[in-house]
């Protein structure tokens, strides 16, 4: 049975959130997030996190679901968001997916992640040979190509190799499977998405630039106001700074800096800080929209003229 899944993204601040609302509770829906920096108790300022008052109004899944120092991935959210999926299917309830994370939303079009599970001391040993300050005998990130290259005979294709992350995780799948990468990209090709057997909707909504820069003002204004110094205050001593992933998030990270430094400049410019780096990372998810999801099946919309009627045409 093909079941409808209806998504609506774009970049941060476009004004994702209040419309997705309206639809949902027009058509019987329930909200999956697809927004990294959601999953995380506690940041709710600095994300923009539906509040309170906006989950009693539409149920909402993949929000507060892991500490702030706890790590999340793509694997994890999968499994997340189809058990929510199911779940809502089976109340007879719509599926509306949510958010801007470019990553995790890719998941609903096709595969993310193969199914190579690489054990916890090869990760560890690999990882200390990278580090090992002797860059021979194997060590180092030159050690660790050239064994990579061993086992790939046939070349390392468009690998960067002066990228340790890419070279560790290539090596470690080539590893525990005993493939070349040529080869596990070919396998991982040929698998269907895990939202293979839904129907998939999804529209993006988009604004001028200038108008977006508008809205990303207003909005670190709004949570500075809120109180985003003290809840970082507050996720620093939970162990924000452990997970780098939760720490990197914008607003997060300009405040730890700028706590850490001694409060330079004051809030003001502490704001200009986050718009800019805001606006930065808009710029990135447009660009990532439009080269990484396929163009044929997202239909783009002026933010400014949607309405509840019309966002899925």
């Amino acid at each position: 049975m093909c079941r409808n899944l209806y998504i609506l993204t774009g970049p941060t601040a476009v004004g994702k959130t209040e419309l997705a609302l309206r639809w949902a509770e027009r058509h019987g829906a329930e909200i999956v997030s697809c927004d990294a920096s959601l999953f995380y108790r506690g940041m709710d300022i600095g994300t923009a996190k539906p509040t309170a008052a906006e989950r009693a109004r539409v149920p909402h899944h993949g929000i507060d679901v892991c500490a702030v120092s706890e790590r999340m991935d793509v694997t994890r959210y999968v499994a997340l968001a189809k058990e929510a999926s199911e779940q809502i299917a089976a109340r007879g309830r719509r599926v509306l997916v949510t958010g801007g994370s470019g990553f995790y939303l890719k998941a609903f079009f096709g595969a993310v992640a193969d199914d190579v599970a690489v054990p916890a001391e090869l990760r560890a040993t690999l990882t200390a040979r990278f580090e090992a300050a002797d860059g021979g005998a194997g060590n180092g990130l030159a050690g660790l190509v050239a064994e990579l290259r061993v086992r790939n005979p046939a070349g390392l294709g468009a690998l960067d190799t002066a990228n340790p992350r890419r070279v560790l995780r290539a090596l470690e799948r080539c590893i525990v499977s005993g493939k070349t990468l040529a080869e596990l990209a070919a396998e991982f090709a040929a698998q269907p998405g895990p939202f293979a057997d839904w129907a998939v909707s999804c529209t993006r909504l988009d604004r001028e630039p200038e108008e977006l820069r508008g809205r990303i003002a207003a909005r670190v204004a709004a949570m500075l106001k809120e109180g985003l110094v003290a809840e970082v205050e507050r996720l620093r001593s939970e162990g924000l700074k452990e997970n780098p992933s939760a720490a990197a998030a914008i607003g997060y990270r300009e405040t730890l800096t700028w706590l850490e430094a001694g409060r330079p400049g004051g809030e003001a410019a502490l704001a200009a800080e986050i718009a800019l780096n805001t606006w930065g990372l808009v710029r990135k998810q447009r660009t990532w929209f439009r080269t990484q999801l396929p163009a044929e099946r997202v239909r783009v919309l002026a933010a400014g003229a949607a309405t509840v009627e019309s966002v899925f045409g």
